[in-house]
């Protein structure tokens, strides 16, 4: 079976995939803004101008070759964020903000 490489991605043991030489952007980050506003590879990289054409297109070439493990990743965090958003909703300043019309 032959081995993939991706340049420009690492993909460190029980973590996420990410940029080699920009470690805290993740594969799922990059992969997002196509998903969520459908951009190409060069609108990404017009919208982050820290991405070299090369990461993104790495990226993407990651995500098509392990989509199910990036659509995991995102699923995930997207269920953390309606759980936050969730915490929040019932905290007590919500609560006193929506009981005087101000939400």
């Amino acid at each position: 079976m032959l081995a993939l490489s991706y340049p420009h991605i690492e993909k460190p043991e029980n973590q996420p995939a990410r940029l080699q030489r920009l470690p805290r952007v993740r594969v799922a980050q990059i992969v997002m803004d196509y998903l969520a506003y459908g951009w190409s590879v060069e609108e990404i990289c017009r919208q982050h101008l820290y991405l070299k054409p090369a990461e993104a297109h790495a990226a993407m070439g990651y995500y098509f070759d392990h989509q199910e493990e990036i659509d995991q990743e995102i699923n995930q965090e997207w269920e953390q964020v309606q759980a936050g958003m969730t915490q929040a909703a019932q905290s007590p300043f919500y609560t006193r903000m929506k009981a005087k019309g101000l939400l």
